[in-house]
């Protein structure tokens, strides 16, 4: 299993309609095959900048590969985060 997390911060102010309306387009991430227990998540730690966060798993490298792949995750990439969002940290884990 491979649980795929992103904490982010938009480039929109903090609770407008143009952060909360990337936040709900990114719902259609949680269709890509392979998918599963996706979250759309708010971070609350004060020690930490960014203010949302996503997260899914997946049974194994090969399902994340595909989703990596896939022409939806591509197509967001491009279309929605590279324009919506300001900075972020991707962390990847698998279990011990």
């Amino acid at each position: 299993m491979i649980r795929h997390t992103v904490i982010f911060t938009t480039k929109h102010p903090k609770g407008s309609a143009a952060e909360a309306n990337f936040i709900e387009d990114a719902l259609l991430l949680s269709k890509v095959p392979g998918v599963k227990k996706f979250e759309r998540l708010r971070q609350i730690h004060a020690k930490n900048p960014h203010r949302h966060g996503f997260s899914m798993e997946f049974d194994d490298q090969a399902a994340y590969d595909g989703y990596s792949n896939h022409p939806d995750h591509v197509a967001f990439v491009n279309d929605k985060w590279i324009p919506n969002v300001a900075d972020f940290l991707e962390i990847d884990y698998e279990p011990l």
